[in-house]
């Protein structure tokens, strides 16, 4: 392989069976219940989950992997990880390689975390004597030291991936695969990995970035390789292969929703439209202006008083409002079928960035539907998010200085 390159990928691919488990038989009792079980319709009995991947990535490059939920992007760093043996094609990895694929792989719940740092250093390919001599900057990178003979069974999610990222930080890599790990630190922490990212990037290291943040992504990546339905259908520019990644999610699964079992879900969301108070349809709204969001959906079953929520979500995954048919006082006693609904939002005064329109459908205390609804931008000359953070609303201010004998009320910049 040339010795400039990193990663090389040729007709990767990697296929699942489906059912596979409820065939095996463990006890009579199971295979009783089994013979008398009411048969399925055949189907499909397996799937790809990857397929015909193929790319090359040169070393120091920082590549975002993106894509919709169970687009593949997962499968592909656990096969390029080797935690995955493919099914078809190969990959050969030149280079030292961490990998933070998902909370706690790697770990032992039993274990405490003195010793899942050894045991996870083992994993990625240190050793003892190695993890020994770097375990006291390990432990200062996680923030954890008070917890670190505590079992990781006790610890949260987010001490988790502190620890893990710290071993794997100090493995000091040449090449690092990142699946949507920090999204569960704190944005301190998250900061602190991004910096750390950053620096290996200056030192050369080749980076993999899985991640639904699309703010981090074009922040840290030139290039993307775009997955959908297990296939790479672009790999180039961010900004190119964002724009598909925008045009698909549109009323996809929003990435923090589950939709469980396999029947159809309760409620979707079929169609969206973004409009300004005269009803003409747009995607760059003016700081101030109020907003239209009609939407259609279709049920599979009657719902009974729904509570109707419709999210903004700045590019970098921060929530920044959401509009409410409770808070609101609006009684919808049911929806069945297919209906059409309309929000006019109160005048927008996020400041000026791009922001994703989320739905969220609940009967009681139960999520029924979770989706996106298309990205809008917010435009206004000063009032930038870098600057001024999520919104921006004018206050009252009193000025007082010496050559003054009373306070001065100034409320937007006009004596009061």
């Amino acid at each position: 392989m040339n010795s400039n390159i990193a990663i090389r990928a040729e007709g990767l691919g990697k296929r699942y069976k489906l059912g596979a488990l409820g065939s095996q038989h463990n006890s009579l009792r199971d295979a009783l219940q089994a013979a008398f079980r009411p048969k399925k319709a055949s189907g499909p009995t397996e799937f790809w989950a990857l397929k015909d991947a193929s790319f090359e990535i040169k070393r120091g490059e920082n590549v975002g992997i993106v894509g919709l939920n169970g687009a593949g992007k997962s499968t592909l760093l656990k096969t390029l990880s080797q935690i995955v043996t493919p099914t078809t094609g190969k990959a050969e990895i030149t280079g030292r390689l961490g990998a933070l694929l998902e909370v706690g792989t790697g770990f032992h719940r039993e274990l405490t975390g003195r010793e899942n740092v050894f045991l996870y250093g083992s994993i990625l390919g240190m050793s003892r004597a190695e993890v020994a001599t770097k375990f006291d900057q390990i432990i200062a990178f996680s923030e954890i030291e008070k917890f670190i003979d505590t079992p990781v069974k006790r610890y949260s999610s987010g001490m988790y991936v502190r620890l893990a990222f710290a071993v794997a930080a100090n493995l000091d890599p040449d090449i690092l695969l990142l699946d949507e790990v920090l999204a569960v630190g704190d944005l301190g922490f998250q900061k602190k990995c991004i910096d750390f990212t950053r620096s290996l990037e200056r030192r050369g290291s080749t980076i993999l970035f899985v991640s639904h943040n699309m703010f981090s992504i074009k922040s840290m990546c030139p290039r993307v390789i775009y997955l959908r339905k297990g296939e790479i259908v672009f790999d180039g520019p961010t900004d190119e292969g964002l724009k598909l990644y925008e045009a698909d999610s549109r009323l996809a699964q929003a990435p923090w929703y589950r939709h469980e079992g396999l029947e159809p879900p309760a409620v979707s969301i079929i169609d969206v439209k973004l409009m300004d108070e005269a009803g003409a349809e747009k995607s760059v709204f003016n700081f101030g202006e109020r907003m239209r969001v009609r939407f259609r959906y279709r049920t599979t079953r009657p719902i009974e008083r729904p509570e109707i929520r419709v999210g903004f979500d700045r590019a970098d995954e921060v929530h920044c409002c959401t509009f409410s048919t409770f808070d609101d006082n609006i009684d919808i006693p049911m929806i069945d079928g297919e209906g059409e609904l309309e929000l006019t939002t109160a005048p927008i005064n996020m400041v000026a960035d791009q922001y994703m329109v989320t739905f969220n459908i609940r009967e009681r205390t139960h999520q029924l539907c979770g989706q996106l609804g298309g990205t809008f931008h917010v435009r206004h000359p000063l009032f930038i998010s870098h600057s001024y953070g999520v919104f921006h609303q004018p206050g009252q201010w009193k000025v007082n200085t010496r050559d003054q004998q009373a306070p001065q009320l100034v409320v937007n910049g006009r004596d009061r």
